[in-house]
């Protein structure tokens, strides 16, 4: 007899409770040991290691496995579909300043809480591997690798093996300093932004500083684009409509005295609605073609098309609310960011759904933001994560099982 959409959650609860000494360890060990995108050969095997079943290699460095199909216990008995829960397995190029006694302490590490949400994630595979009675829905276990970098894991995976792996949903939990412990963001529609990087290039002709007239400075001519793109910004697009276009590096010259040939600049646009990432990429065409044509210097840009907007499904979110009390969760305020995550382009294989797991006041948190080198997420997020992520997906495998 299936047993009831609070009676699965529970059992989940209950298993990854008795898995977390174990998910804690775990998240220590991943903490010490960080790789960069692309890279994530030990964390890998780590991960398979702790896996409760076999699992496959996906994109690279990735690992998957589905809990719950097939016969035996935890088998669904069914033919539903997967339901997907994502974690990440790379760490950033930030050297640490936690002071935690396992820290790696070199010039990598997982400044973004990807060794909470990879413990958290093997916490829920692991209970419900040991469940009695099958699942509503097989679980399929994604532990992606490069969210950090381009080119991106998620469209890797949902370009190939994913797609073959035909999950009904794919969910995923994050943790977020700026919320509040005990509270998860969980809403629906756009709650995270798309993201494009442009690199604008300014040529000009090089002279002696002395004699400016004699040449052509793309300095000065890239200073003004600079702020004359941030200036557009503010009167294309609709102030309603979250966008952010930031100018992140600056780069030309070589000597103070020297006009120089060239000069760089690395820009990143960010926005929820796709008629805006559109405008955001006209407004930079022409802002940099036309002030770089009154300095007489000639421009370009190559622009490397990011992850789409993060839209969260109505229906996961609507079930998984209301699963959050039984978790010893409360639902937190409306949030949506700017903030990008490429787990948006799974987005093109099914519905999607991400929580935000909050931070602040947790005992021992020192409050710092995402990416910083001082960020280190307290042990108990693990717990909370595993929790989050077992609420979405039992919030998703009961949207499949209805609409099946």
């Amino acid at each position: 007899m299936p047993r009831s959409t609070e009676e699965l959650l529970n059992a989940l609860l209950e298993g990854i409770e008795r898995e977390l000494p174990r998910a804690v360890a775990l998240r220590r060990r991943l903490h010490a040991h960080p790789e960069l995108a692309h890279a994530e050969e030990q964390t890998a095997q780590t991960i398979a290691s702790e896996l409760p079943v076999e699992c496959i290699t996906v994109a690279g460095t990735g690992r998957a496995a589905v809990v719950g199909a097939g016969k035996g216990a935890g088998a669904t008995g069914s033919d539903a579909a997967p339901v997907a829960v994502r974690a990440e397995l790379d760490g950033l190029p930030v050297r640490e300043r936690t002071g935690s006694p396992f820290s790696a302490g070199g010039a990598t590490m997982h400044a973004c809480g990807h060794d909470v949400h990879m413990a958290g994630l093997l916490a829920l595979a692991r209970a419900a591997h040991g469940l009695e009675q099958p699942l509503p829905a097989p679980l399929l276990a994604i532990f992606q690798p490069s969210e950090e970098a381009y080119p991106s894991g998620a469209e890797e995976l949902a370009r190939g093996e994913l797609a073959s792996l035909a999950p009904a949903a794919v969910v995923a939990a994050h943790v977020h300093p700026e919320l509040p412990w005990g509270t998860v963001a969980l809403d629906p529609g756009v709650v995270n932004a798309s993201y494009d990087s442009v690199t604008v290039t300014v040529e000009g002709e090089s002279s002696h500083s002395a004699y400016p007239h004699h040449g052509r400075d793309p300095i000065l001519a890239l200073a003004e684009i600079v702020l004359a793109l941030h200036a557009q910004v503010g009167r294309r697009i609709d102030p309603l409509h979250p966008a952010v276009l930031t100018v992140g590096q600056l780069e030309g010259g070589s000597a103070e005295n020297v006009i120089p040939e060239r000069a760089r600049a690395r820009v990143g646009l960010r926005c929820h609605r796709p008629q805006d990432r559109s405008a955001l990429r006209s407004l930079v065409e022409q802002v940099v073609a036309g002030v770089a044509a009154a300095h007489d210097c000639r421009a370009s840009i190559e622009l490397v098309a990011g992850e789409p907007a993060l839209e969260n499904d109505p229906a996961i979110v609507t079930a998984a609310r209301k699963l959050l009390a039984g978790a010893g969760l409360a639902p937190a305020v409306e949030w949506r960011s700017c903030g990008s995550d490429d787990f948006a382009f799974f987005g093109a294989v099914a519905p999607l759904a991400m929580a935000f797991v909050g931070l602040h006041g947790a005992e021992g948190f020192e409050p710092r933001p995402l990416h910083h080198p001082e960020l280190l997420p307290p042990d108990e997020a693990v717990g909370a994560v595993a929790r989050v992520q077992a609420v979405l997906y039992v919030a998703a495998a009961s949207c499949v099982v209805h609409s099946g």
